[in-house]
């Protein structure tokens, strides 16, 4: 099978609490070393890729975060996928050139512009259906939904938006942020995957998983739990 073949069989045929964990590098090393854990893909994340080159959260360049993740995907020689935020402004087109060019085989793109502003979910959902003309067989698309992230507490507005994403041609749905009790019904309605974030104080993963995520990733969570753990290291040298 082709990376990407590999990639979306990853997603379909799990087991309740057995989700697919895609823990997300911020650079080759964090790559290398997840790989070696033994994790079958990865998933790299905007905003760890963001603090890791000196950014905050939505304001690397594209062609730096495109940079990133060939170096990536290089290091790994697993699947990666990539979040490429609300996909910089790019025509559907280039867009989707640039991904395969950086070696990723799958992409997350989000329903709001900076400053946390939803976008019109119909005309998000047509450059979608572009992006998924654009891309063909050959890129998984995860599609974010902001709602909770940004307020929201209804679930139908969610799932509204997740049926559009999926009729738009989205292989996955991240209702990010999402209370856990809401997953079930996410992905009854929708039935396609469903990304979950996890964070260290909230439900595991096989929680999740039980509650109907079909995928878990973390976004900069690992990278900050690493800093924390190396400044308990500097620490230890004798730092102030």
């Amino acid at each position: 099978m082709t990376g990407v073949e590999t990639f979306r069989a990853l997603h379909h045929d799990r087991a309740p609490g057995d989700p697919l964990i895609l823990p997300g590098p911020w650079d080759p090393p964090s790559a290398r070393t997840f790989v070696a854990a033994g994790f079958p893909a990865l998933a790299v994340p905007s905003a760890g890729v963001a603090e890791a080159l000196g950014y905050e959260d939505g304001e690397t360049p594209a062609d730096e975060m495109f940079a990133a993740v060939a170096r990536i995907v290089r290091a790994a020689g697993v699947p990666v996928s990539a979040d490429l935020e609300d996909g910089y402004g790019l025509a559907p087109k280039e867009l989707v050139e640039r991904a395969l060019e950086a070696g990723a085989v799958g992409m997350n793109l989000e329903d709001s512009r900076p400053g946390g502003i939803l976008k019109e979910p119909r005309a998000h959902a047509e450059w979608l259906a572009e992006v998924r003309t654009e891309a063909g067989d050959r890129l998984f698309v995860n599609a974010r939904v902001d709602t909770f992230l940004h307020g929201g507490k209804d679930p139908d507005e969610a799932i509204e938006r997740a049926l559009l994403y999926r009729a738009a041609g989205a292989d996955c749905i991240y209702p990010i942020m999402a209370p856990p009790e809401h997953f079930t019904a996410l992905r009854a309605e929708t039935d396609v995957p469903v990304n979950a974030f996890t964070r260290s104080n909230g439900p595991t993963p096989a929680e999740l998983g039980r509650l109907g995520a079909t995928r878990i990733t973390f976004g900069p969570g690992l990278l900050r739990r690493s800093m924390a753990a190396l400044g308990d290291i500097a620490r230890g040298l004798g730092g102030a």
